[in-house]
Formats: C-alpha cells, sequence, structure tokens
C-alpha cells in the first residue's frame, strides 16, 4: 500500500500535535440526605438479587486516576472478609471512602482518615458500619486473651462492653454480643464527634453527617441506626484535642 506525500504530513502533524486534556466537570457533592437513601437502595437492590454493579467498568478506572476521586461517602467498617461496603451496597469505583480496621474502632488514624474525606473530598456523609458476629467484639464479651499488640486497638471496646454489663447487668452470651455490637457502633461515633475537632465542626453545621449502622452477615441487611442519640450532648462539648 503506497501513501501520498500528504497523507504523511497529516499524520506527523497528528503525531506531534500537543494533547489537549479532556475537559471535566465535578458535580458538586450530594447532601447527605441523598447519599444515604443511594446507600439504602443499593442495598436493597443487593439483597433482590439486582444489583446494578455501577461504575465498575474498566473507563472508571481511567476516569477516576486521571481526575481524582469523588466519593459519596466515607464508610468505617470492620476488617472481616464478609463485610464488603462497595458490594452490600451495590457501590463503584470512586464511589465510598473505605476505611477498615477489626472491630471498627475509631481510634486516632481511623479519625484522621475520616477528616481526610470530610476536609479534602468534601464527604458529606460517615457510615460507621458494625457486623453481627463481630470477632473483635466476641473476643472481648468472652474475655479471651489476645496478644499485647492488640491492646490499643480493643481499648475502645472494652469500654463499650464494660458500661453495658453495669447498664444491662442480665445480658448473657449471644444477646450481649449483639447489644455489644450495636453499643460499639456508637462508641465509635461518638469518638469521632468527641475527639476530632474538624469532623465535630463540620456534623454542627451540617456540612457532615456521622451516623451508624449495623450489616447482618447472615442475611446481607444493612439495619440502619442513624444519628447518635446523644450526638446534642456531643456537639456541645470541647473534643479534648481542643482542651
Amino acid at each position: 500500500m503506497r501513501f501520498s506525500r500528504t497523507t504523511f504530513v497529516l499524520v506527523s502533524l497528528l503525531a506531534t500535535a500537543p494533547v489537549v486534556a479532556e475537559e471535566h466537570h465535578v458535580p458538586a457533592p450530594p447532601s447527605g440526605t441523598k447519599v444515604i437513601s443511594a446507600l439504602l437502595e443499593g442495598n436493597r437492590r443487593f439483597l433482590a438479587g439486582h444489583a446494578k454493579h455501577p461504575h465498575t467498568e474498566r473507563r472508571y478506572v481511567r476516569e477516576t486516576g486521571i481526575h481524582g476521586q469523588h466519593p459519596q461517602a466515607v464508610v468505617l467498617t470492620c476488617a472481616d472478609s464478609r463485610v464488603s461496603p462497595e458490594i452490600l451496597f451495590d457501590q463503584g469505583i470512586g464511589d465510598l471512602f473505605t476505611i477498615r480496621v477489626a472491630g471498627n474502632v475509631a481510634n486516632e488514624d481511623e479519625a484522621a482518615s475520616v477528616e481526610y474525606a470530610a476536609e479534602h473530598l468534601d464527604v458529606p456523609v460517615c457510615v460507621v458500619l458494625g457486623h453481627t458476629g463481630c470477632g473483635a467484639v466476641t473476643a472481648v464479651v468472652r474475655g479471651e486473651k489476645l496478644p499485647h499488640s492488640f491492646d490499643h486497638l480493643l481499648t475502645p471496646i472494652q469500654a463499650t462492653v464494660r458500661d453495658l454489663r453495669r447498664a444491662q447487668p442480665k445480658l448473657r452470651g449471644d444477646a450481649l454480643t449483639g447489644m455489644a455490637v450495636r453499643a460499639n457502633v456508637w462508641h465509635a461515633v461518638a469518638d469521632l464527634l468527641r475527639e476530632n475537632g474538624a469532623l465535630r465542626d463540620r456534623a454542627r453545621t451540617g456540612r457532615l453527617a456521622i451516623v451508624g449502622a449495623v450489616y447482618d452477615t447472615s442475611t446481607g441487611t444493612v439495619q440502619w441506626l442513624g444519628h447518635h442519640p446523644g450526638e446534642e450532648g456531643l456537639l456541645a462539648k470541647a473534643p479534648r484535642d481542643q482542651k
């Protein structure tokens, strides 16, 4: 096949032409109410077997790689292999800023990660997601002997279980573990609001909703707990890092 001189000139010009960046419009972050509704609807699709698996095509890898991430929610959840937020909420690449740690505790590192998502990515919702049968909570309830390196991780859970036993001394066994999972979620929410000034300020001004939920690993259902029952009081207190 023979090419004319004109063809070679055109090919050369195209090869040396500067690459024009693709225009990308960054949408304004949705409201917290819309985000929560979307997560609940995603879980309903997952349960019904009608998951859409949005934003999972390869082009979303390229898009988020070039234009950055714009997640709609941050999810602080357990490292348990059965808990996969993107799957159970039917979300995709770039939709969730996920933080995973055994027992879904909110120690300093986890709180700093939530703060990054809120301050730098303008995420309007943080979901603290516990789950049934949590191994870390169960170990504390049963008083199992664990390596010393676990101490820092388990301290918030131990406080949760201790307070729960004082409040409801008749609770035993699985009933106690189930209540402890829920109480541990509230403990993490309270720690985020009480210990981190930036998160507290955003929550107080309505820019960030920090809510709780529990995932049932045997049914796939997410039980929505909503805002901490003592949120008003938590927001009224000065965080320890500002004292």
